[in-house]
């Protein structure tokens, strides 16, 4: 291993626990929880979380390439301008600020948006310290 075993820990728990934010975007192509959910978005979703799940088991046994941060950071980034709008909504609104609603449910877009920018938020928080494991290793 590349890291210290108390790092390669936090690195494995990082993992899984991006891996079951992955396994929870199967809730986003359930009709009776979504008007026309889009499969395409929540495959995306996916895709974006286990990438970052994937980086931290990388960075466990190897170097991260420089390319494949930036790549995760930009898609971070792109996320979070994609869904800042909902969140603006959200806390600006008429409506009252909320992140759950009656139920988990997606029938106000403004609170599923709030709940993606943040995801967007935490997924970059964890590129950050893939990259600082990346710098600290050299």
């Amino acid at each position: 291993m590349r890291v210290k075993t108390p790092l390669a820990i936090l690195n494995f728990a990082l993992a899984a626990i991006f891996v079951l934010f992955a396994w929870m975007q199967r809730n986003d192509i359930d009709p009776a929880i979504y008007d026309r959910p889009s499969v395409i978005d929540a495959a995306l979703w996916l895709a974006f979380y286990l990438l970052i799940a994937v980086l931290f088991l990388i960075v466990t046994f190897r170097r991260v390439p420089r390319w494949l941060l930036l790549i995760a950071a930009i898609a971070c980034l792109i996320e979070m301008v994609r869904t800042g709008p909902g969140l603006y909504e959200n806390v600006v609104g008429e409506k009252e600020f909320t992140m759950t609603q009656v139920s988990m449910s997606a029938e106000d877009p403004r609170v599923e948006l709030s709940r993606e920018f943040f995801g967007a938020v935490i997924a970059l928080a964890g590129v950050g310290l893939i990259a600082w494991q990346n710098r600290r290793q050299a």
